[in-house]
């Protein structure tokens, strides 16, 4: 069976982003279904797998991302409101036999993603 992971990568630091708190949510139609609850650890991962075993299945997830929190945490002076302030990447699982891996890499200002291993 596959899994889904992420990893979370400050790239206004140069390092892995701790702390930052992860919502995983299982879109069903318009409603949103809270999943699970995490925060990444001292390398910006989860101590386990989102999703696994049985838990893998095909549909369409939300991941959002605590970044406003995490930036505001470390002093980061932003404006308010936040120009980026939570994270919601949107994405499916075709095949829950494979690994899908979510990263985030992320300033105060930008963010980008990409399909991992």
């Amino acid at each position: 069976m596959g899994k889904l992971s992420t990893h979370v990568l400050d790239t206004m630091h140069g390092k892995p982003a701790q702390n930052v708190g992860i919502k995983l949510y299982a879109i069903r139609g318009e409603t949103r279904h809270l999943l699970k609850e995490a925060t990444t650890n001292s390398d910006g991962r989860c101590d386990e797998p989102l999703l696994q075993g049985e838990g893998m299945k095909a549909g369409v997830y939300e991941l959002v991302f605590g970044a406003g929190d995490y930036f505001a945490q470390k002093g980061v002076k932003m404006p308010k409101p936040r120009f980026l302030d939570q994270v919601v990447l949107r994405f499916g699982i075709a095949d829950p036999t494979e690994n899908y891996h979510v990263p985030l890499v992320v300033t105060p200002w930008t963010y980008s993603t990409y399909r991992g291993s």
